[in-house]
């Protein structure tokens, strides 16, 4: 942190920036600033300072941006989530394209990709299928509550993490993520536990009973509440959970978790079913028929969270690959084998690939309830499972879905990928710059056909794209 206060006055904001802060320049210096619209023109507080980049915040407009929309949310600007909302929607869908494009031209040294127009999100309020809320004894204090006492403060808060501060959290009172009655279950929560002096977890100290809540919605629905607890206090649970059950009965599935680790991470705990079904169902069309297919979605399971654009994401990939119904497709990272099952009425044979058992357990379940013979699931690390052995077993491919995480494709999968030559390969990604970095790999066999930018999250900077790659003729 500096120790002076370095001030840049009457800045223009350039350009949107891929972490949800825009950018500014100052001579050779690029600066990056939170809560701010290109086209404004700013004073800039420098607040943190690299070699190659400053970081600062806005203390003073001299012009606001035409690109400018009121923020409808009252927790914008102190949330870590929907850094975009003062930004026009299409304005936000210029600057998610040219993010894709961006990295591509930089990264994957593709001088004019084949990026075809953004699709945007049906909803852009309320498309969320999966929030999750943190409790916390040390609440986030707001403007006139600063540099007060707090002994006389009711400092416990269930809502979202501060962006840099493990220990503090934002009480939330509404918010547009998530489709009723996500707003009304986390704010009786909150009450009950405050009515019944239930104590809210201190990241600092690793005490306290309430830790997480979180909240899945379909599209059929359903409502899954999972409450993680520090403690097995067998009364105080029961009595928790008895009550929000009473308060909605539109909750189908209640799940508690005992968590005493130090961090939140919950998929390695077992979950137990207070209540109701041990699934919630997202139903869609598979690809290529008219047939509706169903999948099971468990406490665990993971499920794109916006559920109207996976539909679309999905539908994506299978016009990308155009199936002729032979084919042999590998699905990499196929997670609850979602991609797999959609798509496999019009493969000849889908092989899945993932490394979480509980998963493709999932994936498995998912096809026996959908009368799917032809998909067939994989546990193991990609680089791991792709041996020439398996590939003998189970065919050389003919396509290749990959939809690896955040981090990209290890280097073993694309060397492998290289190895084998599929005809086409389609690479969903929601991280535009290590889909790059990998199709600069793949470019020595590969042409990049098209890409396909969809917008999975309104008001974020984040944006889900799907490329494809055809075989080079040799």
């Amino acid at each position: 942190m500096l120790k002076e206060k370095t001030i840049y006055e009457s800045v223009e904001i350039l350009d949107a920036g891929s972490e949800g802060k825009a950018v500014a320049r100052a001579g050779d210096l690029v600066i990056f600033v939170p809560f701010v619209v290109p086209g404004d023109i700013v004073d800039i507080q420098v607040t943190w300072k690299k070699r190659s980049y400053i970081e600062g915040n806005a203390i003073k407009f001299h012009k606001y941006s035409d690109k400018r929309e009121t923020p409808f949310c009252e927790h914008f600007g102190t949330c870590g989530g929907c850094r975009w909302q003062n930004m026009k929607y299409q304005d936000q869908l210029f600057y998610k394209q040219k993010q894709v494009e961006d990295n591509f031209q930089r990264i994957a040294k593709i001088t004019d990709p084949p990026v075809l127009p953004i699709i945007p999100s049906v909803k852009t309020r309320y498309y969320r299928n999966k929030l999750e809320y943190t409790f916390s004894n040390r609440r986030w204090l707001l403007g006139e509550e600063m540099g007060s006492e707090t002994s006389d403060k009711d400092m416990n808060a269930l809502g979202f993490h501060i962006p840099m501060m493990f220990d503090r959290v934002l009480d939330i009172r509404n918010c547009y993520l998530q489709q009723d009655p996500s707003n009304a279950i986390r704010l009786e929560t909150k009450q009950y536990a405050q009515e019944n002096d239930l104590s809210f977890y201190d990241a600092r100290t690793w005490d306290g009973f309430l830790r997480n809540l979180l909240i899945r919605i379909s599209d059929s629905g359903d409502v899954m509440v999972i409450l993680v607890f520090r403690t097995d206090d067998k009364e105080e649970i029961t009595g928790m959970l008895s009550h929000l059950m009473r308060k909605f009965p539109e909750i189908t599935s209640m799940y508690w978790v005992i968590n005493p680790k130090k961090n939140d991470v919950i998929n390695d705990l077992p979950f137990h079913l207070f209540s109701g079904k041990p699934y919630i169902v997202e139903s869609m069309q598979a690809y290529g028929t008219e047939r509706e297919i169903s999948f099971r979605i468990g406490p665990a399971s993971f499920f794109q969270t916006n559920s109207t654009q996976a539909r679309i994401l999905y539908k994506t990939v299978g016009e990308f690959a155009g199936f002729n119904g032979n084919e042999t497709v590998y699905d990499l990272y196929t997670g609850t084998g979602t991609i797999a099952n959609y798509i496999a009425g019009t493969a000849g044979k889908v092989i899945g690939i993932e490394s979480i058992p509980s998963a493709i357990e999932n994936a498995r379940e998912n096809s026996r309830i959908n009368s799917i013979t032809n998909a067939f699931f994989y546990t193991g690390e990609a680089e791991k499972v792709l041996t020439p052995e398996f590939i003998s077993a189970n065919g050389v491919p003919d396509i290749v879905i990959t939809d690896p995480p955040r981090s990209g494709m290890h280097e073993k999968v694309v060397k492998t990928l290289l190895s084998v030559n599929p005809g086409k390969i389609i690479y969903v990604s929601c991280n535009p710059a290590t889909q790059a970095r990998d199709i600069a790999l793949l470019k020595e066999k590969y042409d990049l056909v098209k890409c396909q930018p969809v917008d999975m999250f309104p008001h974020t900077q984040h944006v889900e794209n799907v490329a494809l790659l055809q075989k080079r003729d040799q």
